[in-house]
């Protein structure tokens, strides 16, 4: 049995917030800093100095002697430059320990080597990063000792977001800006800022470590790109929910007391569907730092796994023909006094100001349902969309039961005069009490389903920053309050206004419900005749960012540039294409250098051992002489597949980066790497379990 540990005590320990900067700053300071946090606005230099000075004391008490701004550039992870407290010597020999108010505030990081989409070029290095205040700053504890991480936003030289944190902040303030408006509307004069909430669930599988480091294609894609199904997968769903082994539940105690000590609100954890998947839930927090938390939950799961033997693989699809790996984004939008824009209420066919949130919820991602599924899109993600264990391709939003009735009403006549009432549920059980239904039941296949107070956006991939989603959904609906508001403040009714734009609302974009099972066959052909947009590849969505609609929609709230739209759209092409460039490179190195090798060994030794029966005077080799037809066969086309490959991919290599290089990855190069995966596959289930030279998918699994 572990020490027991108290989460209450150890519950941000670690991280400058609230309570320690009341405890620390003078009074003055504190009430500066707080205004700008809840108002925006710039630090001076002196108050700049004083926070400094006493983060750093409160730092290195607790072990730090260095200190990063922490950033996340477009390279889907984080960045970070460590410097030391320690200043010159002194004429004695001695170091003083300081930090300054402008350390604080801004750092220059060399920008060359990020990708900016041509935003920089190579030869201009210089980039800004800037103090994120309203996201605390942190201690993390690790084997380099303690670090003071300061959240930071990262800009070019000239201006531009080569980041994921400063079109989120941008977004939020959008926004919060249409938020008030209207709220207004409602006689609403109390609330002073509307913040998105963001609750993100994290999905990931655990490997053992030393099996892990005998597969190339683990080491350098995160997937892997052969494999056999063991004879025993997912389908008797045991896994799921089920007991939380040993090792990994001592493994889960860590991750949840590092997290805890960095004021990462990790609340559930369990095992998933696939065999040695599992999942972390957080509780909400304001969209940039679940954002920022999200990051530290994903580098958490991958540090303390290497401690416990585990690798953590948080990639989409680790393993074929079993379930990849989501990250469920809950999104809500609440006022600084308490209030949910998306609480139905009790009678929600009374509540008129969630009804127009509702529909104009409903209006943005209808029309922008192309850039909400672009901000899912990642080539990991190709293989889990639409493979009947996530959301398809298609976007569709889930109201269940009660909604869809009172939307349905409201449609039809104008009115909705009743909701369906939620009744209870009977157990048939003496002992067991009757309990309380909810008006609706949910919908796992829905890619963005509301669910209560919030809605469930389930397309985004598991090794994906939550920002991009939530920097779309912040700016859409931003966009159709923004609408409503125009309508309705110069309304001469507003009663009757407001009812009007509630089923225009409806009315224009009722085709983006859809309760039903979105992996039948039927709402494909369903989705099509409602020209709802079926985007397969992150090669075809990555367009919807350049669109003049997105470039308007963005420029309007100073979210993105046209320039930083373009840039970000060419990042991403690029980073397809080197992608699968590096997968069918693994591939061609592993069939060269291990696989072909293994299987001719084992065709050569099935040979003599024909020989060595035959010679002995038996003629019975039938079973022998076949498998060695059927390996053969399989060898050969094993090598044409290959040399297919590396002609196919070759070319590739020679192309320009940009669209047509990540079509041509798409389109070419990932049909050849299946074309050798499929002979590969099939010899596994023959060859020698001892000459095969990796571990099988029933080793990474089940052997964890």
């Amino acid at each position: 049995m572990g020490e027991y540990v108290n989460p209450a005590k150890i519950f941000g320990e670690n991280v400058f917030n609230d309570t320690v900067m009341q405890e620390r700053l003078p009074k003055n300071v504190y009430k500066k800093l707080k205004k700008i946090i809840e108002e925006g606005g710039e630090l001076d230099l002196a108050t700049a100095d004083t926070i400094a000075h006493e983060m750093k004391e409160w730092a290195i008490e607790k072990g730090a002697t260095h200190y990063t701004h922490w950033f996340q550039p477009l390279t889907g992870t984080t960045a970070e430059k460590h410097d030391s407290f320690i200043t010159a010597p002194m004429p004695n020999g001695k170091v003083l320990m300081s930090f300054s108010g402008k350390e604080l505030i801004k750092g220059e990081p060399d920008a060359s080597s990020f990708p900016s989409g041509g935003l920089r070029a190579t030869f201009e290095a210089r980039g800004y990063t800037a103090w994120d205040c309203t996201s605390p700053a942190f201690v993390r504890q690790d084997a380099a000792g303690a670090t003071l991480c300061i959240p930071t936003a990262f800009c070019s030289y000239t201006g531009e977001a080569l980041d994921q944190k400063t079109p989120l902040l941008r977004s939020m303030e959008a926004l919060n800006v249409q938020s008030l408006r209207l709220l207004k509307l409602f006689g609403n004069t109390t609330s002073k800022k509307v913040t998105p909430s963001v609750g993100p669930e994290q999905e990931y599988f655990l490997v053992d470590a030393e099996k892990f480091l005998q597969r190339k294609d683990l080491i350098y894609t995160g997937r892997t790109l052969f494999g056999a199904m063991p004879p025993k997968g997912q389908e008797m769903d045991d896994h799921y929910f089920g007991t939380i082994r040993q090792r990994i539940a001592s493994f889960m105690k860590e991750v949840n007391i590092e997290l805890w000590k960095m004021g990462v609100t990790a609340k559930t954890q369990h095992n998933e569907v696939a065999p040695a998947q599992h999942e972390l839930a957080s509780i909400y927090s304001e969209a940039n730092v679940a954002v920022d938390n999200n990051q530290l939950v994903m580098q958490t799961l991958k540090r303390i796994a290497c401690q416990h033997g585990l690798k953590c693989l948080l990639h989409e699809k680790p393993f074929a023909g079993v379930n990849g790996s989501g990250k469920h984004n809950n999104w809500s939008i609440t006022t600084d006094d308490g209030i949910n824009l998306l609480e139905p209420g009790k009678t929600p066919h009374e509540n008129i100001q969630f009804l127009l949130v509702l529909s104009c919820v409903l209006k943005a991602v209808d029309v922008h349902a192309d850039l909400l599924r672009e901000s899912a899109a990642d080539p990991g993600n190709d293989h889990r969309l639409g493979a009947n264990e996530a959301p398809p391709a298609i976007i569709s939003v889930f109201l269940g039961e009660q909604l869809e009735d009172v939307v349905e009403q409201l449609i039809s006549t104008g009115n909705a005069t009743k909701s369906k009432k939620e009744g209870v549920l009977e157990t048939g059980v003496k002992t067991l009490p009757d309990l309380k239904k909810d008006a609706t039941d949910r919908n796992r296949t829905s890619p963005f389903a509301f669910t209560g107070n919030k809605f469930e956006f389930r397309m985004v991939g598991s090794r994906d920053s939550v920002a991009a989603p939530n920097i779309v959904l912040n700016t859409i609906v931003a966009e159709a309050f923004r609408d409503a508001c125009d309508v309705l403040e110069g309304a001469e009714n507003f009663e009757d206004a407001v009812h009007d734009l509630i089923k225009k609302n409806l009315s224009e974009h009722q085709r983006i419900i859809f309760n039903g099972d979105g992996y039948a066959d039927e709402w494909l052909a369903e989705a099509e005749r409602r020209g709802l947009p079926n985007i397969k590849s992150m090669v075809y969505a990555i367009p919807a960012l350049t669109t003049d609609t997105a470039i308007k929609l963005f420029g309007d709230f100073k979210v993105f540039t046209e320039a930083e739209l373009v840039s970000r759209a060419e990042v991403k092409f690029e980073n397809y294409a080197k992608t699968i460039n590096i997968e069918a490179k693994t591939m061609i190195d592993m069939a060269s250098k291990q696989i072909i090798p293994a299987v001719i060994k084992y065709a050569t030794s099935l040979a003599g051992s024909i020989n060595t029966i035959t010679a002995a005077g038996v003629t019975a080799v039938g079973v022998q002489k076949n498998l060695l037809n059927e390996t053969s066969a399989l060898l050969e086309e094993t090598q044409k597949a290959l040399d297919e490959l590396i002609a196919i991919e070759n070319a590739g290599c020679e192309m320009e980066d940009g669209e047509a290089k990540a079509k041509y990855y798409y389109e070419k190069v990932t049909p050849a790497m299946e074309a050798l995966r499929a002979p590969v596959d099939k010899l596994e289930m023959i060859v020698d379990k001892e000459m095969w030279p990796m571990p099988s998918y029933g080793d990474l699994m089940f052997e964890v």
